[in-house]
């Protein structure tokens, strides 16, 4: 045996070890092995097994592993270090066939592929499959002709949620039916969802095993979502489903989806409140980013424990470093998207600016594509918005043109610029770049002036005649404050004695009861209901004032006014945002006075207001159409004062502030003996600090991490009981990286085992580079990494490559010249791009 083959048998032992398989040594197994369970045997000690267990007649097995029963599961096959694993596909698949073996994997110790001889391909996997999951996998039969086969009609669901319903005396009464339909909650598929699934019927019939279905908002993803997993399921072709989500409040919402159309045969479960016994349900419902973390994914789970994995909001939920959580499970791949890859219509994909937002979010768009087996720019299935619109399903936005001079295009292009006065006296300039621009743009007086124009030409509820319900985007958690007050002292001046500062709430995650306020809105009960007509039901609050929290998947088809009053630089952002207001409703569904409804005009929505303040319409769509135009007061004041003596002006075509110094205050501190005293007791008094925290002990069980370190960075870092902060902290930990204050909590917690080093992510990181790249040159996977290390960790490298001065790796520590040579051309290219795409450089700063 080889060097280079003994240390891949080396790495393929921890690997198994670490599965949960026994591994013993060569010659070292025990007489009555065949009683011990979940054993992975060496080609020596198979001649001790037995008939059953006889060596191949053209060589050895390389490892066997055993289920429950002791009998054979699956074949490893192990090739040196330097040897594509799959140079023994054909071999392993007579040994397998020998043994009675559906699985094998194929490992060079380094490069790992996990093929079902049943299903199809080797498929990369960067972790070894548990016993049990490996199991539960063999319990699932392919049967793709069947998946193809099975007649999908639009009463799909409704015989999951009422099997008998065509026999009910509601039902076959015409004029009862409706009724019934409503009172039981029916959902019947829409002839465009059920084209969604026959079109995946037919990608299987091809061969394939990823979808994508780009349907716009407001057209039921989640419902043929539902048909899509009970065709798996019925079919046999999926055993357990992993549903991802990429925000904290859509698990809640897609569990209730899926419980209201599936529960009577397939039972769901969020993650986080299932940790023990997640594996007894047969929909698991996570965010992404919850798996993401500490790359639980990988501890959590096997590669084989989910057959369908179901992407909603696709390229959101499986964009950058998400991907690696989707590729890790083997099976099929279903992705759900509003956002179609072309909606950039006018940015020059091959001469973007520098600092242009839609760069990074083309390429992910490009990547969520790809990942779906897209490269043709072709999802399995597409429904646009004006698909929906001339269907019937769906309703257009009457788009409002309320421009500043500050338009989203300027900003992305230029930038601002702050002047001030520093603390020596002189004048000084900086230029921000937009994300600085969504802290510190809006002065008091334009805040004032986009409300008023927004209250005096919002549309009002057709029923009782008040502002129709409405969500604001503001630009950040301070300015949705000012916003709602803003909004509820003119609210008070409109309509006196109608409302006692509940016009308008303040919805993001500051607010501890925000998430229970959303749904109040969509259920027209928040802060109370029927303010102006007793029997109309609605929302006495008419206007939530978010930042992100009501926009991936909100329903709540009431809405008549969306107020883009920050710019939006992301396409999807805008997209879910516009879908916010495009579902239909029935007003007089509200109304329970027969005697009112006849005096309706208008009881149907037929349109709602989208008010862009900034040109964000017109930013990804050339010269567009707006439906209205308001001209907004040009700024006054003297010299180049803006509104009020206090507002933005723009000078030079860059934004300029010149209102108060943004520099309020500089805050000297001496470091005194207990702030230099950074010690592992340090680090337990912070634990006790926030364990007995009620607010932060109830935030972080409910998962609400942006409110927790929101908190802790409020309430408890610097202070003067001890002063703590984040960089005493990780000092104190005693880590060789940067941990984030989310890894230190989740450390307290219990949530995380321990601290990992740099060299452990780096590894992960790794992993997740070679199941997306999939790299054929087994010789090269060694120096492929030592690359991808220096590249990562070291600034030095980083600049050299970028700067393509590579005589300077002749002088280099960390990455040799001869180093660089090793690494095949392609690479050399490749993982500079990977990693600045995906991996976040900061956790691995000393």
């Amino acid at each position: 045996m080889s060097d280079k083959e003994a240390t891949a048998r080396i790495k393929i032992n921890k690997l198994l070890e670490a599965a949960g398989w026994r591994v013993f040594p060569e010659g070292s197994m025990p007489a009555n092995i065949r009683l011990e369970p979940s054993v992975a045997i060496k080609q020596a000690d198979l001649d001790a097994l037995g008939a059953n267990f006889e060596k191949t007649k053209k060589g050895f097995i390389d490892f066997l592993l055993l289920d429950t029963r002791s009998f054979p599961l699956l074949v490893l096959e192990a090739k040196a270090e330097d040897k594509s694993p799959l140079i023994g596909k054909e071999q392993a698949r007579r040994y397998a066939k020998s043994q009675n073996c559906r699985f094998v994997i194929l490992s060079n110790g380094n490069l790992h592929y996990f093929w079902d001889l049943e299903r199809g391909n080797p498929y990369v996997i960067t972790s070894f499959p548990t016993p049990d999951s490996v199991l539960g996998y063999q319990q699932v039969t392919p049967n793709p002709h069947r998946l193809v086969e099975d007649q999908v009609n639009d009463d799909y669901i409704v015989l999951t949620q009422r099997p008998n319903y065509q026999s009910e005396a509601a039902w076959k009464n015409e004029s009862e039916r409706p009724g019934y339909i409503q009172a039981n909650k029916l959902r019947f598929l829409r002839p465009y969802q059920l084209k969604a699934i026959h079109a995946l019927q037919r990608a299987v019939k091809d061969g394939k095993d990823r979808f994508l279905f780009e349907m716009a908002t407001g057209t039921g993803k989640t419902l043929t979502a539902a048909a899509v997993i009970k065709l798996f399921r019925r079919s046999g072709n999926a055993r357990r489903v992993l549903f991802l989500v990429d925000r904290l409040e859509l698990e809640d919402q897609a569990k209730k989806a899926f419980a209201a159309l599936l529960s009577a045969d397939f039972p769901t479960v969020i993650y986080k409140e299932n940790r023990d016994d997640w594996q007894r349900a047969e929909i698991v419902v996570t965010t992404v980013q919850s798996l993401l973390v500490s790359n639980k994914y990988q501890r959590l789970f096997s590669p084989t424990d989910f057959d369908l994995v179901i992407s909603d909001e696709a390229h959101r939920s499986i964009g950058g470093n998400a991907r690696a959580v989707f590729d890790y499970f083997i099976g099929y791949k279903l992705g759900l998207t509003a956002t179609p890859r072309d909606y950039l219509k006018r940015f020059d994909k091959n001469n973007p600016g520098t600092r242009d937002p839609r760069e990074a979010e083309r390429r992910l768009l490009l990547d969520t594509y790809r990942t779906f087996g897209c490269e043709n720019s072709q999802p399995t299935y597409r429904y646009t918005l004006l698909d929906g619109v001339k269907d019937g399903f769906l309703v257009n936005p009457t788009v409002v043109d309320a421009r500043t001079e500050i338009t989203t295009e300027l900003l992305s292009e230029e930038g601002f610029v702050v002047t001030f006065t520093d603390d020596t006296g002189e004048d000084q300039e900086e230029s921000y770049k937009q994300r600085e621009f969504e802290k510190r743009f809006f002065a008091k007086a334009t805040n004032q002036l986009f409300c008023k124009t927004f209250l005096e030409n919002a549309l009002r509820d057709p029923i009782s005649g008040e502002i129709g319900k409405s969500i604001i985007f503001a630009v950040s958690q301070n300015h949705a404050a000012k916003l709602a007050q803003i909004l509820n002292e003119m609210a008070d001046r409109m309509f006196p004695g109608k409302y006692q500062s509940d016009f308008a709430v303040q919805v993001t995650s500051q607010i501890s009861d925000a998430q229970q306020f959303t749904i109040n809105f969509s259920n027209n009960n928040l802060l109370g209901a029927a303010n102006f007509l007793p029997a109309y039901k609605t929302s006495k609050a008419r206007v939530c004032v978010t930042v992100g929290m009501m926009t991936t998947g909100y329903d709540c088809t009431d809405i008549l006014n969306l107020g883009l009053f920050r710019p939006i630089f992301s396409p999807t952002d805008f997209i879910q945002i516009k879908g916010r207001g495009t579902r239909k409703h029935n007003f007089l569904e509200q109304l329970f006075d027969d005697s009112l409804k006849d005096g309706v005009k208008q009881p149907q929505k037929t349109a709602f207001k989208l008010f862009d303040f900034f040109a964000n319409c017109e930013y990804f769509e050339e010269e567009y159409d707006y439906d209205e135009v308001i001209e907004l007061p040009r700024p006054q004041g003297k010299g180049r004062e803006g509104p009020g003596g206090e507002g933005p002006v723009v000078v030079g075509g860059a934004y300029e502030h010149l209102g108060a110094d943004i520099l309020s205050s500089i805050k000297e501190e001496t470091i005194g003996y207990e702030g230099m005293k950074i010690d592992r007791m340090f680090f337990e008094k912070f634990e006790d600090t926030v364990r007995e925290n009620e607010t932060i002990v109830k935030a972080v069980e409910t998962g609400q991490w942006d409110r927790v370190i929101d908190y802790v960075n409020r309430e408890v870092f610097d202070k003067p009981e001890e002063y703590y902060t984040l960089d005493k902290l990780r000092k104190a930990a005693a880590v060789d990286r940067r941990l984030t204050l989310r890894e230190i909590l989740e450390k307290i917690f219990g949530l995380i085992p321990r601290f990992k080093s740099k060299d452990e992510l780096l590894e992960e990181e790794f992993a997740k580079f070679v199941a997306d790249a999939k790299p054929e040159e087994a010789a090269a996977i060694p120096a492929i990494k030592t690359f991808f290390k220096a590249y990562v960790t070291s600034d030095q490298v980083r600049h050299i490559i970028e700067s393509r001065h590579f005589t300077d790796l002749a002088t280099n520590p960390v990455f040799s010249t001869s180093d660089f040579r090793a690494v095949p051309k392609k690479y050399r290219t490749l993982i500079p791009e990977y990693i600045k795409d995906y991996v976040p450089l900061n956790q691995f700063a000393a």
